[in-house]
């Protein structure tokens, strides 16, 4: 996906998949005027709320969301929180 040079406030946020009782979001780059089942730019990653190992509560490419970040993307409370939590697990079983 090519960034477009024109300024765009971009968002990383969860858009809300799955059926009524079984939330599950994905973690996308979209446009902070779309609303929240608009089309994402990017699809960043997945969270899984009701999934039992933390390692498969939160999956997302970390490149990709560098680079948004990079680019001035801001990430909601939520997202910001979700990945610094990934990040902390991460670290944490490197040093195992």
């Amino acid at each position: 996906m090519e960034l477009k040079e024109d300024t765009m406030a971009v968002v990383l946020r969860l858009q809300r998949i799955g059926k009524r009782t079984q939330p599950h979001y994905r973690i996308v780059a979209v446009e902070k005027t779309r609303g929240p089942h608009g089309q994402p730019l990017e699809v960043l990653g997945h969270y899984n709320p009701k999934a039992v190992k933390d390692k498969e509560k939160v999956t997302f490419n970390t490149e990709k969301l560098d680079r948004w970040v990079k680019t001035g993307a801001k990430p909601s409370e939520t997202v910001g929180a979700l990945m610094a939590r990934a990040r902390k697990a991460s670290k944490a079983e490197e040093q195992k």
